[in-house]
């Protein structure tokens, strides 16, 4: 495989239950969001592919990232290009993991998970019809463009917290205002709360899943 990954499959497996592929954040690995499983439904399929680089060379400690970040909205052009190749050609090798009968596949992650998701999503519209974005950003890169082109196709979850100490609020709200005005199908949802996943989100997370999966 193109990328190191964990994954829970449920045993026996249920033609049609939602495969979500989720990506950790800056300094963390793929046993991160494999945690969220306990809370997710039963016969949801988790994988949590780990991230490209070593994030020691660029100070984020003894983890992995997606991309070295510049401040702002503004990923590192070359790592970024690098992850979004390899998780194309690791979400292309999923029949391989996942055997003939895949249901939906939802795509997302938190912090650099979550902006790398939006951003392959924007690179490649309606190449995953679900996206989801936990504490991201909207990526100020030259691959990615927000038109009624790029957003189409795709249905998009945003959850941010407002007292979010390392990627500020002020972020999401620009981001889901440029989305918005491209006529994306976007679900914008706030929380009290800082730079973490909390229990309102999830259950608003897995219901916007269900209704869209119905599953």
């Amino acid at each position: 495989m193109t990328l190191e990954f964990r994954s829970r499959i449920p045993s026996p497996a249920t033609d049609g239950s939602p495969v979500l592929v989720l990506l950790h954040g800056r300094g963390s690995d793929e046993n991160d969001l494999l945690g969220l499983a306990d809370h997710l439904p039963a016969d949801w399929v988790v994988i949590t592919p780990r991230a490209p680089f070593s994030g020691l060379p660029w100070g984020y400690g003894p983890g992995f990232a997606w991309y070295q970040f510049l401040g702002g909205s503004r990923p590192e052009p070359r790592s970024f290009e690098e992850s979004q190749t390899r998780l194309g050609e690791f979400l292309a090798e999923l029949p391989t993991i996942l055997g003939p009968k895949p249901g939906p596949l939802v795509l997302g992650g938190f912090s650099q998970g979550g902006t790398v998701a939006l951003g392959h999503a924007l690179r490649r519209p309606g190449g995953v019809p679900l996206i989801v974005n936990l504490s991201g950003f909207l990526p100020d890169h030259p691959s990615v463009a927000v038109t009624p082109a790029t957003v189409a196709g795709t249905e998009l979850f945003w959850g941010h917290g407002t007292l979010d100490p390392n990627i500020p609020y002020e972020l999401a709200t620009a981001g889901w205002e440029r989305l918005e005005q491209a006529g994306a199908k976007l679900t914008a949802r706030s929380y009290r709360m800082g730079h973490t996943i909390s229990e309102p989100e999830l259950t608003d997370l897995i219901g916007w899943i269900r209704e869209r999966t119905h599953r």
